[in-house]
């Protein structure tokens, strides 16, 4: 008996182990490059979060909001981080596309230029050339912002720039104005000084829901508790970084390559300005606001017009957000 116990414990020790119960595979496809707002997600991915809820997370390089949402509405990725407008651009063209959280509470879109260029403003903006990749939100709301701003829509000329290539195009003036998010702004007042201008499209009325966590609809409706469970995690996570951002930048250093701490700390000071309003404070961290949705709707029928109009309280839901989490405006820097 005992060579027998023996020999099944020889067995059983050679065996290899049973595998664990894999999660389900998500896929998270950003707007851009990751850097700093990201990094929740990449904090909430490195803590486990996200494993712990039974996600297996992949978070996929973006080239634009543009891309995002048509490759979420497509069902191409599950999840997606995009510029809500665009996303409503995208559901007008049949995208089955759903927002979950806002990120930005505030546009982050803004205009570069330099003064030395004889730019002085958006009336100056004709007959010059404005550098981003062709997916870039400001890119597809442009016909938007140029209507707001007084000038033709098609009297600039857009040319190709990737996201990490804008301020050396402008400096070598292979163009004459860029758009970028606001959280990049004081890369831009290091280099340019006194010579920057720029203007954020609220200070012409244009103020829609910035950075947002989509779903795909058809995978809404099919996985509710996974989405669920994916919004309050990252809600956690964002809630968290704004508490501490330190171990969320290492997460996010430790996974791209390329970023300047320093820098990326300053842009979380202005994300935090991006995050917060009345909604996010007092409702929930993420919070999107149906009458603000609403307004946002009418931009783009009226800007840019709507191939398939829609309902626009199909276009987001925020039963998914635990309304416990709230943006902390404490710690914000005035």
């Amino acid at each position: 008996m005992k060579v027998w116990r023996a020999a099944a414990l020889a067995i059983a020790l050679a065996m290899p182990a049973a595998p664990s119960v894999a999660g389900e595979a998500v896929n998270l496809i950003l707007n851009w490059t990751p850097t700093a707002d990201h990094s929740p997600i990449y904090y909430a991915k490195s803590q486990g979060w996200y494993e712990k809820a039974g996600i297996d997370l992949t978070i996929e390089v973006g080239k634009g909001s543009g891309v995002s949402a048509l490759k979420v509405g497509s069902g191409g990725s599950a999840f997606g981080i995009a510029d809500l407008a665009t996303m409503l651009v995208a559901k007008g063209k049949g995208a089955d596309v759903v927002a979950l959280m806002s990120i930005y509470a505030n546009t982050a879109q803004t205009f570069y230029w330099l003064k030395s260029y004889g730019v002085n403003g958006p009336k100056d903006f004709p007959g010059h050339k404005i550098g981003n990749p062709p997916g870039d939100a400001s890119r597809v709301m442009w016909p938007a912002f140029a209507k707001a701003a007084g000038v033709a829509p098609d009297s600039v000329t857009f040319v190709n720039v990737g996201p990490t290539a804008k301020i050396a195009a402008l400096k070598s003036h292979t163009v004459d104005i860029i758009s970028d998010f606001y959280n990049e702004h004081d890369l831009k007042v290091i280099e340019f000084g006194s010579d920057l201008g720029f203007i954020n499209w609220k200070d012409i009325g244009l103020n829609p829901y910035g950075n947002s966590l989509v779903v795909n609809g058809a995978y809404l409706a099919k996985n509710p508790k996974l989405v669920q469970d994916f919004v309050r995690i990252t809600q956690k996570a964002y809630a968290a970084c704004v508490a501490d951002v330190a171990p969320c930048l290492k997460a996010l250093l430790d996974q791209a390559s390329g970023l300047d701490k320093e820098n990326q700390e300053r842009q979380w000071e202005r994300i935090k300005h991006l995050m917060t309003d009345e909604f996010t404070t007092t409702k929930a961290l993420g919070w999107i606001d149906g009458e603000r949705m609403k307004k946002d709707y009418e931009l783009v029928q009226t800007y840019l017009g709507m191939e398939k109009p829609f309902d626009v309280n199909t276009a987001f839901t925020t039963k998914m957000l635990d309304e416990s989490i709230k943006m902390d405006a404490s710690k914000v820097k005035k």
